[in-house]
């Protein structure tokens, strides 16, 4: 039993060491069949095939053996380039085709107190617009809760009063003077930040 694994494993061992030295059939074949490289001139102009240096036979290059040639890695591609010689990238001439995209600021206006809390604003601006608006803090307990939430609602988001109007002249909540007016100042605050 011992001896016939031993055979067993040697065959194998042999078998794969004879495919890894030799190497199979395809991929000698497919190593004969890789296209030779091209010639390409770095005045970018085309080479002519019948020129001194290419094999009328084959419509190609003859084979150079020069030590300066290196040949490119990518088939059909190969640049002769004296080895004193160092290539530099041109600056290129910044892009006009397409405007700076603008982006969106964030400015926070100055936080004031009114007898029901403290109220602060924050909008969003991008270009010379206000695109958004948010009341970072406003009073609460109480009644000022619905009167906070309703001055919320009139003026915040990217669909209220301060984006429709564009400045600090917004109309007054009904039932909550002091916190739209605190809104207002800090507003101000913000867009004079801002502009």
């Amino acid at each position: 039993m011992r001896r016939a694994f031993l055979a067993i494993t040697g065959l194998a061992a042999s078998t794969t060491a004879l495919v890894v030295f030799k190497g199979s059939p395809a991929t000698n074949q497919v190593a004969q069949n890789l296209p030779t490289a091209q010639p390409v001139d770095p005045t970018g102009q085309g080479v002519d095939p019948a020129a001194p240096g290419t094999d009328p036979a084959e419509g190609g290059p003859t084979p150079s053996t020069s030590a300066d040639a290196p040949v490119s890695p990518k088939p059909g591609k190969t640049t002769a380039r004296p080895s004193a010689t160092r290539t530099t990238k041109a600056p290129s001439a910044p892009r006009t085709s397409k405007p700076p995209q603008s982006t969106n600021r964030r400015v926070t206006g100055a936080g004031f107190d009114n007898e029901y809390g403290y109220v602060q604003v924050q909008i969003v601006v991008s270009g010379n617009r206000i695109v958004d608006a948010v009341a970072l803090s406003l009073p609460s307990g109480g009644e000022s809760d619905i009167h906070s939430g309703d001055v919320s609602s009139a003026y915040d988001g990217s669909g209220g009063e301060v984006v429709r109007k564009q400045n600090a002249n917004l109309n007054t909540v009904s039932g909550a003077t002091e916190t739209s007016n605190s809104y207002k100042q800090s507003l101000r605050s913000a867009i004079e930040q801002a502009f």
